[in-house]
């Protein structure tokens, strides 16, 4: 039996989606049971309860052969990152006084930096709180999501997809989602490791690259174009996050555009991905016409 936290989430359903598949068992902890429904259809044990309370933690973690953690996705924290602290805490409580055989985390690339990297300090944080546990944890740094773009389905129709990045022809990490459940499954269920190891999951890709691909599945030219830094507050408030609030999201993207998520970190393993954006952008528009 495995724990997989987030698993409505992209990479907790990934994760979820191959264990299943491998014929493994899997336990969610979820908040509402009906948003979790599709999974207790598959076989999935759902423990109600939240990552804000550390005790429902502890019942999740309880006879299982190993636990995907991860912190709830906040783009807009507080500027101490409480939210985040506060759930690292619970997490740590929990698999203090209920360890578990191996732990994966899901972390990302420019963890390993403890300052400067805006919304990415919350994971930077989250691996300096498990560094004292005694227990062998993979965590996982993944790249940016390709599953980011999909957005371009909407506002490229005209050709030219916006980006963050900046050089538009700079490579840094990104990765699939699917990816990182298949080998966050693979670290769970695979031959037993002893204290803790970092594995880099992606491959260096370029917007311009990004962009090319999107374009091949729309079946147009589409050109990646860099956002005035002037704009991005409020491109990222047209993006969801409250106005005022973009700090530390923009400082996630000048770091990367300043090589903060670029391989090759001293001490880490790497795994590349298998997924191209355009194979993400094809399943997508696959999924949308079905």
């Amino acid at each position: 039996m495995f724990l997989v936290m987030g698993m409505t989430g992209k990479v907790g359903g990934a994760t979820a989606t191959h264990l299943l598949t491998q014929g493994k068992k899997v336990r969610a902890l979820v908040r509402d049971r009906a948003k979790a429904a599709s999974w207790a259809d598959q076989g999935v044990e759902l423990v109600e309860g939240d990552w804000n309370d550390a005790a429902s933690i502890k019942r999740a973690l309880r006879g299982v052969d190993g636990a995907f953690v991860m912190l709830p996705p906040i783009w807009a924290p507080s500027p101490d990152f409480r939210e985040a602290k506060g759930v690292i805490a619970n997490y740590v409580e929990a698999l203090t006084q209920v360890p578990v055989p191996r732990v994966v985390v899901l972390s990302s690339m420019g963890a390993n930096r403890t300052g400067g990297m805006g919304l990415i300090t919350a994971l930077s944080l989250l691996e300096q709180g498990f560094r004292d546990l005694n227990l062998p944890i993979a965590y996982a740094r993944a790249g940016g999501f390709f599953e980011n773009f999909l957005y371009g389905f909407h506002v490229a129709q005209g050709g030219t997809l916006p980006v963050f990045y900046n050089p538009t022809d700079r490579k840094s990490t990104m990765v699939a989602t699917n990816d990182i459940g298949a080998e966050i499954a693979s670290l769970l269920s695979g031959p037993a490791w002893l204290g803790h190891r970092i594995i880099e999951l992606g491959s260096m890709v370029s917007a311009d690259e990004v962009a090319a691909q999107l374009g091949e599945v729309m079946k147009r030219d589409v050109k990646a174009i860099a956002v005035p830094r002037a704009d991005w507050p409020d491109t990222f408030e047209q993006f969801g996050i409250p106005k005022g609030k973009s700090g530390p999201a923009e400082t996630m993207y000048e770091a990367v555009n300043a090589g903060g998520m670029d391989l090759g970190v001293v001490g880490t393993e790497h795994v590349p991905g298998a997924t191209s954006a355009r194979d993400v952008f094809a399943a997508a528009r696959k999924a949308t016409a079905g």
